[in-house]
């Protein structure tokens, strides 16, 4: 029975992986390409041989460790129609705007330990990445897409994993050549994105959320082909937000290393 509930909380956990482990280097591997020489210098202290790449699936990984559940409330926050963040009553345990905001000023502090700092800028290149994922700005009662089922080229799916890993995979590119095809951010994008709060991503993601339903709100619209109807509709604001979140990480990681 004990291995039963523990298979179970590891597949519930699975499930709410965000943008899948492709999404997540794609982020790492953009904001690599955005530090400056001294964020560069100081990732390399702190991270040794790995990449941001490498790490940016970490926090996800974790969580099959049961000394790591108490981190699950960090990957989201679920924000109703017509509330903002400010509005919410927070959870208790913490949240992916609370997460990220902790672990900035950890990574920002010099008299933090090695191992303090490498936990945090891990968690900080998978929590961005969270953040920008829609439907981790999510609804609670169906938590965040993930009781929302989809059927994806004949196979079982949910709304949540059509956004972390479907349309991702659907593209048929590693997480590199991913990065080379949509890192093309103008000077000014890549200004104004890095001047954004934490509260601008988390609008932008709320914005998109009508549009991530359209598929299970209006099966005409989609039809036979809604895969590829879904994709056309969707592929170029999935791309922009895994984007800016590598080019926001980029932003953090040059002001608080």
């Amino acid at each position: 029975m004990k291995l039963l509930v523990t298979t179970l909380a590891v597949a519930f956990s699975m499930q709410s992986f965000a943008w899948g482990p492709n999404g997540h280097r794609i982020v790492g591997e953009i904001a690599s390409k955005h530090l400056s020489a001294k964020a560069q210098k100081e990732v390399r202290k702190i991270l040794g041989t790995e990449t941001l790449a490498q790490v940016a699936v970490w926090a996800d990984f974790i969580k099959s460790d049961p000394n790591w559940r108490h981190a699950n409330p960090w990957h989201y926050v679920s924000i109703p129609d017509g509330k903002t963040y400010k509005s919410i009553d927070k959870n208790k345990k913490g949240d992916v705007v609370s997460a990220i905001e902790k672990f900035t000023k950890t990574l920002a502090n010099k008299k933090a330990s090695k191992k303090e700092r490498n936990e945090a800028l891990k968690f900080l290149v998978h929590l961005v990445g969270d953040i920008h994922q829609p439907l981790h700005v999510g609804h609670a009662h169906d938590r965040g897409g993930n009781s929302v089922e989809v059927e994806w080229f004949g196979e079982d799916s949910n709304l949540h994993k059509v956004w972390d890993e479907d349309l991702i995979e659907m593209q048929k590119l590693s997480f590199t050549e991913y990065t080379s095809f949509i890192n093309h951010a103008s000077k000014k994008d890549i200004k104004s994105w890095q001047k954004d709060g934490i509260q601008v991503w988390v609008k932008e993601s709320m914005s998109l959320r009508e549009q991530v339903y359209e598929i299970v709100k209006n099966k005409k619209k989609y039809g036979k082909y809604k895969e590829y109807t879904y994709n056309f509709v969707n592929i170029n604001d999935l791309n922009k937000r895994l984007l800016q979140a590598g080019i926001r990480l980029a932003g953090i990681l040059n002001k608080s290393l």
